[in-house]
């Protein structure tokens, strides 16, 4: 695969990840914030509706990638050497969950009016009930799956080809891809833009290091899910 140019459909596709989703979870959240409670419901149908949008998203981006001659293993969606990717896999999952946790039990000794918005967010968007535990197990596996193709797999290897006459193309092409996955997540503000960049890089690099999406996948969703289930824990008992 080589361009010379970015075809139309590509510019399209980087102008939706880089400025319409950002911008639409910003409103989004803003919207949600202003709610006292979400009640359960609510929760439900966030949970739902981005499910729903996460998968349109990345079958489009699929299919676009498809038609213009990527393949699979350029995005990331095949595994050339199981074992390497079973241990990278294993480790990156066990490293990020285990500072997440911490990052967690930390976060719930801080008195709440000083937690500061991310965490207030965050609260406010996590599952209560077993219902909506379930649910948003879909979500954290959807959000693995669909955002580590975009970012990893489909920007990844659209800057890589960009970048490939210049020297370090592949760092570049990763801190472009972390870039547009920062952006994602305008609505975490300042600090979770930078945190979810540097995340970015390390989920970058385990893409390039395995030839998988594999490992990334994995890490990013169980992350999620652990957040999904330890905050709600973690407040109640702080």
């Amino acid at each position: 695969m080589n361009f010379t140019t970015i075809p139309w459909d590509f510019g399209l596709i980087l102008a939706l990840l880089g400025i319409a989703i950002p911008w639409r979870g910003k409103v989004r959240v803003e919207r949600l914030m202003k709610r006292e409670d979400l009640g359960a419901s609510g929760r439900l149908w966030l949970y739902a509706s981005t499910i729903c949008y996460q998968w349109v998203i990345a079958a489009l981006v699929l299919w676009r990638a498809l038609a213009r001659g990527m393949l699979r293993n350029e995005l990331g969606l095949t595994i050339s050497d199981p074992w390497r990717a079973a241990w990278m896999t294993i480790s990156l999952t066990m490293l990020l969950c285990a500072g997440q946790f911490a990052g967690l039990r930390k976060m719930a000794r801080i008195p709440a009016g000083d937690r500061g918005p991310l965490f207030r967010i965050t609260e406010k968007i996590m599952p209560r009930t077993w219902t909506e535990t379930i649910l948003f197990a879909a979500l954290a596996t959807t959000a693995g799956l669909s955002e580590e193709f975009l970012y990893r797999g489909f920007l990844l290897t659209l800057f890589a080809t960009m970048f490939t006459s210049v020297a370090g193309s592949m760092v570049l092409a990763s801190c472009a891809s972390s870039i547009w996955f920062g952006a994602a997540h305008l609505y975490q503000g300042r600090r979770g833009i930078i945190t979810t960049f540097v995340v970015g890089m390390i989920f970058a690099a385990m893409r390039v290091l395995s030839g998988s999406l594999l490992p990334s996948i994995v890490a990013h969703a169980s992350v999620d899910l652990l957040a999904g289930i330890c905050i709600p824990r973690l407040l109640k008992k702080a």
